[in-house]
């Protein structure tokens, strides 16, 4: 299979959408994408942008993508959350999502962060098994937290 990582551009940003929804459904939330094209083009790509995206392209049929912003630690420093690394359900198997691992770990590198984290069901044994092969450390005593828009607001009013 011939493609090509490259750092995504606004007009990828509808095929990247529909990989978060390809995600979604494989993790049994079709429901939880709120995310607009729009938003994305905005969040990614002004004079502030949040989040850098990488893609597999080939022949500009989007493969796969994995999408990563800053964070800081307290205890090491500037790192980088990879928040999503999808590949459509065809191109599985590939190397494509072995090329987008690699090229997230060789941005990492270049920006000079402490460390890479992200999070993966415990059911997904596939993708915990290749990010164990590849050094990665699963942490399974920590327990990922989240306050939502809504329960912010309900909380913010009490």
């Amino acid at each position: 299979m011939n493609y090509q990582v490259r750092k995504a551009t606004k007009n990828d940003m509808p095929q990247v959408l529909a990989l978060i929804q390809e995600l979604a459904d494989f993790e049994k939330e079709s429901n939880a994408v709120e995310m607009t094209v729009d938003q994305l083009v905005q969040s990614g790509f002004g004079n502030q942008s949040a989040f850098q995206c990488f893609v597999a392209d080939a022949d500009s049929v989007i493969l796969g993508m994995a999408l990563v912003y800053p964070r800081f630690s307290t205890w090491v420093g500037k790192t980088i959350h990879l928040e999503d690394l999808i590949v459509t359900e065809k191109a599985r198997g590939s190397g494509v999502g072995s090329a987008l691992y690699k090229r997230v770990m060789q941005y990492a590198a270049k920006q000079g962060v402490k460390r890479v984290e992200w999070a993966v069901l415990d059911w997904n044994e596939p993708a915990i098994n290749f990010y164990e092969k590849s050094g990665a450390v699963v942490m399974r005593d920590w327990d990922t937290v989240q306050m939502r828009e809504q329960q912010l607001k309900e909380f913010l009013n009490k």
